[in-house]
C-alpha cells in the first residue's frame, strides 16, 4: 500500500482503561494532529471500570471521570455498538488507519474442569459480576438466590467482591448503581451462608488486605475461618514474614477464628479445599471438595479426605482469560495475543501496524492503573515502528459504517445514556446513578428517547 506523510490516525479496539490509556498515550507521545478512533461493541465506554469494579466501590469507579477526559480530548472519537469481526474486519481497519491497537481485555472465566460444572446453578463469577454490574449481556440471567447456601470457588479480589455483594443488605446497596431488577432480586435473596473456597492456604490467597478487611464491616454478616485452616507450615510462615500483604491477610483472617456469632448471614472462608465435583440431580445441590496440602515441591496435592458442602449455587472465580480476536494470532496456552512489547507477533515476527495493550497483551494481572504504563510501552513501540510513514486511507470509517447501515453510538449519544441513568437514580432516590442494563433500553437512551 502506498504511504504518505500526514497526521497519525490510529484505531483502538476497546474502550476500557487499556484502550483509553492507549488513546491518551498516543495524544501525548505523537503530538498535535493525532487522530484516534475508539471502537467498542457496547454502547457505553469504560469497560471493566463500569462492568467489573464492584458497585460498592465508588472511589475506584471514579476512574471513569479521568477516562471521560480522554474521550473528550480533541482528536478522539468514540464508536460504540461496533464489534470487530461482526461489523468491521481487521483488514478494513488496517486499510483506514496507520495502526490498530487491540485492547479488548479478558472477558471470560477459566473452567474448573470437574464433573457437574455444567449443571443449572453453576456459573462463572464473571456472569454474576456482569449481572450485578448491569452488563447488557447478563441482564436476563437468573441466579438461584432462593438457595440458603452458596459456594464461591476462589480466593482473589473478584471472589471477595462476589461474596460481599451476596452478603450485603439491600440498604447497603441501595445507593449504588446496581440496576433496579438486581436490587429487587437481592432484596428477595434467601442466601444465609456463603462458602469461599481456596485450594491452597491463607498465605497463598490472592486478595488484597483492604478488600479482605471489608468483609468484616458488613452490617448483617459475620466471617468465620476454622482455626485449623489458619495453621501455617514453615514455607507459608516464611512467606508471611517476607511479604507484608500476606502478613496483613493472615492477621485479618486470624481475627475471624473465634465464634461465628448469630447474625443473619455467615461467610465461611475455607482453605486447603480443592473442588472435585459439583453435586446435583438436574441442578446444583452441593459441592464435593478434597482436603489438600503442599508436597515437598510446593505443589497442591489431594489427601483423599473428602467433604460435601451444601450449595444451591456455585460460582467459580479461578481467573479471567481473553478470547481470540477475529483474524489475529492467539496463544491458546497463555490465552493472550502473542506480542513483543505490544507488537503483535505472527509466525515470522511482528505483524506490521498491529499492536495490543492491557490484559489481551499481558494476561489478567495488575490493577486498573497498571494499564497506563502498559499502554505507554505499546505506543512507544508503535511510534518507533511507524516513524513519519502514513498510509493512504481507503476512506473514512463513517462511510463504511453508513454503507452497512450500522448506527454507531457516538460520544454525544453515550452522554444521553449517562444522563438517563443519573436521572433514573434521582427519580428513585438511589444515589449518583442507576444503570440501564438491557440492550434496547440503552440504545433508546442513547437516542434521547
Amino acid at each position: 500500500m502506498a504511504r504518505m506523510t500526514g497526521h497519525l490516525r490510529v484505531a483502538v479496539v476497546g474502550s476500557g482503561p487499556a484502550g483509553l490509556y492507549a488513546a491518551e498515550a498516543l495524544l501525548k507521545q505523537a503530538g498535535d494532529g493525532t487522530r484516534v478512533d475508539v471502537f467498542d461493541r457496547l454502547p457505553s465506554p469504560y469497560g471493566l471500570v463500569r462492568y467489573g469494579v464492584a458497585p460498592d466501590h465508588p472511589s475506584i469507579k471514579s476512574i471513569a471521570r479521568y477516562l471521560q477526559g480522554v474521550l473528550e480530548r480533541p482528536g478522539v472519537r468514540f464508536f460504540g455498538c461496533v464489534e470487530l469481526g461482526r461489523d468491521i474486519t481487521r483488514a478494513e481497519l488496517l486499510e483506514r488507519y496507520d495502526a490498530v491497537v487491540y485492547a479488548t481485555g479478558a472477558m471470560v472465566d477459566r473452567h474448573l474442569g470437574i464433573p457437574g460444572e455444567e449443571l443449572p446453578g453453576s456459573f462463572a463469577a464473571t456472569d454474576f459480576v456482569n449481572w450485578y454490574c448491569g452488563h447488557p449481556d447478563a441482564a436476563d440471567l437468573e441466579f438461584a438466590l432462593d438457595a440458603e447456601d452458596v459456594a464461591v470457588i476462589g480466593v482473589g479480589n473478584v471472589a471477595v467482591d462476589v461474596v460481599r455483594i451476596l452478603s450485603r443488605t439491600v440498604a447497603e446497596l441501595r445507593t449504588t448503581d446496581v440496576p433496579e431488577q438486581v436490587l429487587d432480586a437481592l432484596a428477595h435473596s434467601r442466601v444465609k451462608r456463603v462458602h469461599m473456597i481456596g485450594r491452597r492456604g491463607p498465605a497463598h490467597a490472592k486478595f488484597t488486605t483492604k478488600e479482605l478487611r471489608e468483609l468484616g464491616t458488613l452490617a448483617e454478616a459475620t466471617v468465620h475461618v476454622r482455626p485449623e485452616d489458619m495453621e501455617l507450615d514453615a514455607a507459608s510462615a516464611a512467606l508471611a514474614e517476607a511479604d507484608r500483604h500476606v502478613r496483613g491477610n493472615v492477621k485479618v483472617m486470624a481475627g475471624w477464628t473465634g465464634s461465628p456469632g448469630d447474625r443473619p448471614r455467615r461467610i465461611d472462608v475455607r482453605f486447603w479445599r480443592a473442588p472435585v465435583e459439583i453435586l446435583g440431580s438436574g441442578k446444583v445441590e452441593g459441592l464435593r471438595v478434597e482436603r489438600t496440602l503442599l508436597d515437598a515441591s510446593g505443589r497442591v496435592t489431594g489427601t483423599g479426605e473428602f467433604e460435601d458442602i451444601p450449595a444451591g449455587m456455585v460460582l467459580r472465580s479461578v481467573g479471567y482469560q481473553s478470547v481470540p480476536l477475529a483474524g489475529l494470532p492467539f496463544d491458546e496456552r497463555t490465552k493472550v495475543v502473542p506480542n513483543d512489547g505490544g507488537r503483535v507477533l505472527g509466525p515470522d515476527g511482528p505483524l506490521p501496524r498491529e499492536y495490543v495493550a492491557g490484559w489481551v497483551k499481558r494476561g489478567p494481572t495488575g490493577v486498573v492503573g497498571t494499564n497506563k504504563s502498559d499502554a505507554a510501552e505499546t505506543v512507544r513501540n508503535l511510534l518507533a515502528d511507524l516513524g513519519d510513514a502514513r498510509i493512504e486511507p481507503a476512506g473514512p470509517i463513517e462511510d463504511l459504517l453508513d454503507a452497512r447501515e450500522l448506527p454507531a453510538v457516538q460520544y454525544a449519544d453515550w452522554l444521553n445514556l449517562d444522563a438517563a441513568e443519573i436521572a433514573l437514580a434521582r427519580s428513585l432516590d438511589r444515589g449518583e446513578r442507576v444503570k440501564l442494563a438491557r440492550w434496547e433500553a440503552m440504545r433508546s437512551a442513547c437516542r434521547g428517547a
